[in-house]
């Protein structure tokens, strides 16, 4: 079955521009997305397969002709020699047919996904400005997931992460496909990309990063536990979160407070990666272990990140952390100025109200409610300022607030 995703409104309303660029990482259903937007009137080509990078490389204007759009290109960045010829396409089909035309009767005519977002720095945004608007998908969301599958368990799903062909394909083994995920993905094509040497190093500052999700960002202590220098494990950091793998939660700034922490969080993006990284093989003993905790704040965090992209807000969020330890996971702020603090806690009906910390009210003294995001049971207020709101409708939440 296909499973709706929650960007597809935004992308069918956008006509101003003749080239959408989707960026996510591989296996999160980008080129299906768009085969399902072409509704079978594009040609779909991937340059995965190397005859067909090698005769768009070689001559970028014969592989056009060979293959005219509307077109839908998967794994674009490599071939960066098309770059210039499909500005050229546009750039002539503007002149000739739509300079007298309103920009709603724009038809998208080429639609291309990239994984590494490493190389489409590189390569894509300096020759397609102006002529291309970009979007970022990630792998499915809690909202995604519990819309297509209504009684589907949050255990299971903070398990698989939100790998669709898990999904769709139930013969499929969670633990086989991430190893192979990681195998495939993360330890060859990134790796390559990034020009990284040291590849058994890598893995091993990976796999730590897994295990330290949710947690404060502590550069030293990676450097001391895996052997590899701190700027050597900046440079990975950052490569993992230009693929979108992993997301830095910067702690929120204030003029008010010279108390706050000045480290960011880190988060993997996708639970299943991170639970694979970790060594989980089964769900129950994850769901009793110390890690638990973590791994569910992860999954809320993922949950914000892909509400926001998958909606086109521009809503930033941050950690409130002091010095003195007073900490709320989660300060949302959205474009009219509402802000928003969230707790993650894993819990069901149990949940005990919780009260925003004192500096927090002081530095902002708008903000009179604290929004407790459980692993389950049902929205209601736990006490005049806290209101418990399961995972499941922390999307739809968000975007009514």
């Amino acid at each position: 079955m296909l499973i709706k995703r929650d960007i597809a409104t935004r992308l069918q309303k956008d006509r101003g521009v003749y080239i959408h660029i989707l960026i996510g990482p591989r296996q999160c259903g980008k080129s299906t997305l768009f085969a399902i937007l072409g509704a079978g009137r594009c040609h779909e080509v991937t340059f995965d397969d190397f005859q067909m990078r090698n005769l768009a490389e070689r001559d970028p204007a014969l592989f056009l002709e060979q293959y005219p759009p509307p077109l839908i290109i998967d794994e674009i960045q490599y071939v960066p020699n098309i770059f210039p010829e499909i500005k050229r396409v546009i750039d002539h089909l503007k002149r000739e047919r739509v300079l007298d035309s309103p920009r709603e009767s724009i038809e998208v005519l080429f639609y291309l996904t990239g994984s590494n977002q490493i190389l489409l720095d590189k390569q894509v945004k300096e020759t397609l400005v102006g002529r291309a608007s970009y979007y970022y998908l990630n792998t499915l969301s809690v909202h995604e997931i519990r819309n297509a599958f209504p009684k589907l368990s949050l255990m299971e799903v903070l398990f698989k992460g939100g790998w669709p062909e898990l999904y769709t394909n139930e013969a499929l083994d969670p633990v086989q496909y991430l190893n192979d995920y990681i195998r495939n993905y993360i330890e060859k094509d990134i790796v390559a990309s990034a020009g990284i040497i040291k590849k058994k190093e890598f893995h091993t500052v990976l796999g730590m990063l897994a295990a330290r999700t949710g947690n404060i960002l502590n550069h030293s202590s990676l450097a001391k536990d895996s052997g590899v220098k701190s700027v050597t494990i900046n440079e990975w950091i950052s490569v993992l979160e230009r693929t979108a793998l992993v997301y830095l939660l910067p702690p929120m700034e204030s003029n008010l407070n010279k108390r706050l922490t000045k480290s960011p969080k880190i988060y993997f993006l996708d639970t299943g990666l991170a639970v694979r990284l970790q060594g989980w093989i089964n769900q129950q003993p994850l769901f009793t272990s110390p890690q638990m905790g973590s791994i569910f704040e992860t999954l809320v965090l993922s949950e914000i990140v892909k509400c926001i992209a998958n909606f086109g807000k521009n809503w930033k969020v941050a950690l409130w952390r002091t010095k003195d330890g007073e900490e709320v996971d989660f300060i949302i702020e959205k474009e009219d100025g509402v802000m928003l603090a969230l707790e993650a806690k894993l819990s069901i009906h149990g949940a005990d109200p919780i009260s925003l910390p004192p500096t927090l009210s002081k530095t902002l003294p708008d903000l009179k409610e604290i929004i407790l995001v459980t692993f389950g049971g049902k929205k209601h207020w736990l006490s005049k300022g806290c209101l418990q709101v399961p995972l499941d409708q922390l999307t739809a939440f968000l975007l009514n607030s």
